[in-house]
């Protein structure tokens, strides 16, 4: 079959080297993919929000499925235009994306239908977000509505910085029309774990867990970035907490996106935190995480491209989903000086035998060059947690490029709760 993943990162060359085992899978487009997916697919130079110029791909080049993976095109349609020109895909319509496109959306979600999250208010008056914070509980979340990059989150532990990112939001629109409206939560306590599900709207198999390293810096120090590495399975997600999840929110969430008539189907990423009353959402992504997915799907053993189908197809229940019983750790290697100013445009050398899935890079002249904040995630997998890691170090230490970066403590607290 001829395919095309819709994105350009990490998380779409996971997806593509994945796919590209199946039987079944003979083409597979990128748009707009990079300069290393491009020796794993067929590159075109169609970005991932360019809904009509995707659209008039599909249809000129007789595309048989399409796996659209990035938050925007989805929140814009992009399944519900190819659904209507005859091709099938793997991710949610726009209304379905909504539980991630609108955090006020999914907070009312989950209110609705008694589903575990932190308690919140939703503010469209700055006014009213301020007098609000002269008495609210610090420290406190404050949430942008809309989709910000990942960035439209702000954990304030003073009053003052409540406030500042209050106004930063609706004032300054530092996250354009995104912070239109805010959501200021209640702060949560407890270890993070992230489990992607496979849906088809009326089943759910979950994923391996993982564990995501936001900050920039050795210690969860430094700046929150899109991720400096990832281990797969969680400690911290026992098969207790797992079950708890299954029937207190992964299924009735499922089950609430049919009853608003908007039926999910796809990859949905339960974002988690486990506090002492137990597991409660801190927030929904309606796609594959990045960079979790370059965990989980190097231990899934199953044919992704068949799961893929049966969320289209609504067979999940009868489609084996199987993940390996080792562990997978994803160093991902940056550009010195990320997330904020950092240079580009250096050379790549990536040994053969190093398992990497190329994010910020493009190729100048045949030879792939920097051209990103994050620009690799290299993977290890073992038997044991602490094999992966070090295997996924001993491959990003033989990868070379002009003020390489990366955290040197992944998997660090992992393998403290063992």
């Amino acid at each position: 079959m001829k395919i095309m993943v819709i994105g350009s990162g990490g998380r779409e060359h996971a997806v593509i080297k994945a796919l590209s085992k199946s039987e079944n899978v003979d083409t597979i487009y990128a748009l707009p993919g990079n300069g290393g997916i491009a020796a794993d697919a067929i590159c075109v130079n169609i970005g991932a929000t360019d809904i009509d110029g995707i659209v008039e791909f599909a249809k000129k080049e007789k595309i048989e499925y399409a796996v659209v993976t990035p938050d925007d095109p989805l929140a814009l349609g992009a399944v519900d235009r190819l659904t209507e020109i005859g091709v099938p895909c793997f991710g949610p319509t726009a209304a379905a994306a909504q539980i991630e496109a609108s955090k006020v959306f999914s907070k009312n979600l989950m209110k609705k239908y008694g589903i575990p999250t932190a308690a919140f208010e939703v503010f469209e008056d700055i006014g009213d977000a301020l007098s609000y914070l002269e008495t609210a509980p610090i420290p406190t979340v404050i949430k942008a509505d809309g989709l910000a990059l990942g960035k439209g989150v702000i954990i304030a532990m003073t009053r003052d910085e409540a406030k500042d990112a209050v106004r930063s939001m609706m004032e300054d629109k530092i996250f354009g029309a995104s912070g239109s409206r805010v959501v200021i939560e209640e702060f949560l306590e407890g270890p993070e774990v992230s489990v992607l599900a496979f849906t088809d709207g009326k089943c759910v198999k979950p994923m391996v867990s993982s564990m995501d390293h936001k900050r920039a810096l050795d210690g969860d120090r430094g700046l929150n970035t899109g991720g400096m590495g990832t281990i797969a399975p969680n400690p911290f997600y026992t098969d207790e907490i797992a079950e708890i999840c299954r029937k207190t929110i992964f299924e009735p969430t499922i089950e609430a996106m049919c009853a608003e008539g908007r039926p999910f189907r796809g990859c949905l990423y339960f974002g988690l935190m486990i506090t002492k009353n137990g597991p409660k959402v801190i927030e929904y992504n309606c796609r594959f995480g990045d960079p979790e997915t370059q965990v989980v799907l190097p231990l899934l053993e199953s044919d992704l491209f068949r799961i893929m189908q049966a969320t289209t197809n609504g067979t999940l229940a009868e489609t084996e989903v199987k993940f390996s019983s080792g562990a997978a750790a994803c160093v991902v290697l940056a550009s010195d000086g990320y997330p904020g100013k950092y240079e580009k445009g250096f050379p790549i050398d990536i040994p053969l035998d190093v398992e990497a899935y190329v994010a910020g890079a493009k190729l100048e002249d045949g030879t792939l060059v920097t051209n990103g904040g994050r620009v690799l995630g290299v993977i290890g997998k073992g038997e044991t947690l602490s094999e992966a890691i070090k295997k996924a170090y001993e491959g990003a230490d033989r990868i070379s490029f002009e003020n390489k970066y990366c955290r040197r403590d992944i998997g660090k607290k992992a393998l403290a709760a063992k």
